[in-house]
């Protein structure tokens, strides 16, 4: 072999070389970066489903739990509340739950799967506030009509114990509820409502 030859076989050695380093560099820093890009463990966590266990949640007592970073709220109402459901009828924006803002085994009356519990995103329609829980000893401070629900005082919305919107008021819907099922008789499954209700 000459010399000529061996000095280009020693470039398309260096060249091969060099150009393997190199993709395997590339490699190295595309895989991280690639990862990067995917979802973290916690905003896996924060999208899942949540499990609520409602056993010890006594009548007219209110659960919050922490869905997607908001929060929800379960209720667990007597039957006087009930009838005060009843009684807001005429002074709330959507008797009937007409907006979608509920899955359809929620759209009746007291916007449930079981009359007894609600489970409603604690969020505004407004303006993303959390309304205060109020019972119906406070128709002093919320007017006459009031049959207890939840009260916004960043502007003053109100919602009824099914978590409809009062008319003239700035919320301008229901509070919404999320897809949920029933596990158990003490157990709520929130964020999902594909293993039967």
């Amino acid at each position: 072999m000459s010399d000529s030859q061996d000095i280009n076989e020693s470039r398309r050695n260096l060249i091969v070389a060099s150009a393997t380093a190199g993709g395997a560099a590339a490699v190295g820093v595309a895989l991280p970066f690639a990862a990067s890009m995917l979802p973290s463990e916690r905003a896996k966590a924060m999208g899942a489903p949540v499990e609520a266990d409602i056993s010890a949640l006594q009548p007219g007592e209110l659960q919050i739990m922490e869905w997607r970073g908001k929060p929800v709220w379960i209720l667990r109402r007597t039957k006087e509340m009930l009838e005060g459901i009843k009684k807001s009828d005429p002074n709330v924006a959507d008797p009937g739950s007409e907006v979608p803002l509920q899955p359809d085994y929620a759209k009746n009356a007291f916007r449930s799967i079981k009359e007894e519990f609600v489970v409603l995103e604690g969020v505004c329609s407004h303006l993303g506030c959390s309304p205060q829980f109020k019972g119906s000893d406070a128709k002093a401070e919320m007017g006459a009509e009031w049959n207890g629900g939840f009260y916004c005082p960043c502007h003053g919305s109100k919602f009824d114990l099914a978590g409809r919107v009062y008319k003239g008021v700035p919320a301008p819907v229901n509070l919404s509820v999320p897809p949920y099922t029933y596990l158990s008789e003490t157990k709520i499954l929130i964020g999902d409502d594909k293993k039967g209700a």
